[in-house]
């Protein structure tokens, strides 16, 4: 298997051979691909804002705020600028450096997409850095974005190719592929990931890995989900994902994608501390901050503090071209 860490033709096979290692090895690799390019015990931290939530007419089978399932969620308005600036002031006053705003949208309007815009000016008036993360975009709505100082923008792949119809039929992997081209191309840096524990197997797994790590740019940042399971979804009651398992998947995108922020996601609330003390030995190098994810349960900022403190970590900015 070639050890080159800068890889952008991984297969999917040399990805199963490595998650297939023993596990002792496997967490060594990472560990040792994590300490050539990032400070190892160096976390960086951000922080989530639904800005606009639920009715959302996509039919994600692992998502609460969508309009085709039966959960008791009660639809917000779009957020004021004044409401965003209040909420990234504490997110910087609590040690967030990124501030990420999430909108229930299949895509956002030319007057929606006016109304973030303004969110994003705010936001860099208190001195964070900015992510959103509002479905698809055209060309043009991503050189808008950029234009306004955007400095990431999320868009999950969620899992691979043949298995994404299952989770997923309003739209195709290609739309959220173009997306991610568009916003290459207005120069926004790309954070993409996926959800693992959707009921996939290893296979699909290194599937998603794969499709990640052969894209023209490796993400800036790879969050990897964790599913929390609401009831009324369709993947309520789903088989839990061995922890193990997780921890393998964390190593092998740390070993794919060597210069990428691997983001801890959403389910660190059901994470014991010793599986998120795997994961960071394993390469994560990344957080969700605060108390709340969009919709769902974040573990408190003092339980982090309190791990952080256990393990030695210090919340910071990362260098990402380090020994590289």
């Amino acid at each position: 298997m070639d050890t080159d860490p800068i890889r952008h033709d991984w297969t999917r096979e040399e990805i199963l051979d490595l998650l297939a290692l023993p596990f002792n090895d496997l967490l060594y690799r990472a560990q040792t691909v994590h300490r050539r390019f990032h400070e190892p015990n160096t976390v960086q931290a951000s922080t989530l804002l639904s800005i606009k939530t639920g009715g959302c007419p996509e039919d994600c089978a692992y998502c609460p705020q969508s309009v085709h399932h039966d959960v008791p969620l009660q639809r917000e308005r779009l957020l004021q600028p004044a409401e965003v600036r209040q909420a990234a002031r504490r997110a910087r006053q609590a040690g967030g450096e990124r501030f990420c705003m999430g909108a229930a949208w299949r895509q956002p309007s030319d007057r929606q997409l006016e109304h973030v815009l303004e969110m994003i000016r705010v936001v860099k008036e208190e001195g964070l850095e900015t992510c959103v993360t509002l479905g698809m975009l055209t060309e043009t709505q991503a050189r808008r974005l950029a234009a306004a100082g955007l400095d990431y923008y999320n868009h999950n792949l969620d899992t691979a190719p043949e298995f994404y119809g299952s989770i997923i039929t309003t739209r195709q992997y290609e739309d959220r592929l173009r997306t991610l081209e568009h916003v290459r191309r207005a120069g926004i840096k790309v954070c993409c990931g996926g959800i693992l524990g959707l009921g996939e197997d290893r296979s699909v797994r290194a599937g998603l890995l794969a499709q990640l790590a052969t894209l023209p740019e490796h993400p800036h940042s790879v969050p990897i989900n964790l599913l929390v399971q609401v009831e009324g979804t369709p993947l309520h009651g789903t088989p839990r994902l061995d922890p193990l398992e997780f921890v393998r998947t964390v190593a092998a995108a740390r070993i794919l994608m060597p210069r990428a922020q691997v983001r801890l996601s959403a389910g660190r609330e059901q994470m014991s501390d010793e599986l998120q003390a795997l994961c960071f030995l394993a390469g994560a190098n990344s957080v969700f901050y605060g108390e709340r994810l969009l919709t769902q349960a974040n573990p408190a900022e003092d339980r982090d503090r309190a791990l952080f403190e256990r393990l030695g970590l210090r919340v910071g900015r990362l260098d990402t071209g380090l020994n590289a």
